[in-house]
């Protein structure tokens, strides 16, 4: 029986990332997965998966990682782009050093994942390319100023590209969660715009489970290549923005 195409996570050491390795895994792919953390994604004890500590900001160890997957497994059939930071704040108030990290993290690592898949993948005519978005990129909301900026880029370079690499048959889907119940949310370094997230989240009866979204790209991706599914907005029912 021949092998399933490889898959590969960034960000796979927990929340989204993980719960979308355990989901492909169950579907029989071979992964690559990838964090600055190894060791959360070893615990996965996911059955063919290759766990690498990489940077997504290090091109390098990027390029060499899915060079050793490809090497094992063949050519990369789908990359998900899930690796991510969110930092809220007043922004009077907010470190710079934070606005760079998440322009750096959610937006030229994405890009460094989309440089290193997307020719071949052309060359192919054959690919997928999930981007975690969010929907902070449909609208803003307050204390997430830079934030909701990183997420609209990745809105708009997802529907680009896709756009001029349609004719080769890669698709480019763009997954954007509402309000998820992720460690994410408590990287913030502002405790009163932290405290505000998880007090709205409980009042609409609590935020999606990661779960959710990794079924979410999933579906996106086991459709047939033909068919585009562009932009997925998946929300907590109760939530109103």
């Amino acid at each position: 029986m021949q092998e399933k195409p490889l898959v590969i996570i960034t960000g796979a050491s927990s929340g989204i990332g993980a719960a979308t390795a355990k989901l492909f895994s169950e579907a029989g792919h071979p992964l690559l997965l990838l964090s600055r953390r190894v060791e959360p994604m070893e615990a996965l004890n996911l059955p063919n998966a290759m766990c690498r500590s990489v940077d997504v900001m290090d091109l390098d160890s990027f390029k060499n990682a899915i060079a050793e997957a490809e090497a094992a497994h063949g050519k990369a059939d789908c990359l998900v782009n899930n690796a991510g930071v969110m930092f809220t704040a007043d922004p009077t108030k907010q470190n710079v050093d934070e606005w760079q990290k998440m322009l750096d993290v959610n937006v030229r690592g994405l890009l460094n994942g989309i440089h290193l898949v997307l020719s071949d993948m052309v060359e192919r005519k054959a690919g997928t390319i999930v981007n975690l978005g969010s929907i902070a990129g449909r609208k803003t909301f307050a204390k997430h100023a830079v934030y909701c900026g990183t997420k609209f880029a990745v809105h708009a370079i997802t529907e680009n590209i896709r756009e001029e690499v349609s004719g080769s048959d890669v698709r480019l889907v763009n997954i954007a969660p509402g309000m998820v119940e992720t460690a994410l949310v408590d990287s913030s370094t502002d405790e009163e715009a932290k405290a505000g997230w998880w007090d709205y989240a409980k009042e609409i009866g609590g935020a999606l489970q990661p779960e959710s979204i990794a079924q979410s790209i999933l579906f996106a991706y086991q459709m047939p290549q033909s068919v585009c599914v562009r932009e997925m907005v998946v929300c907590p029912t109760r939530q109103e923005p």
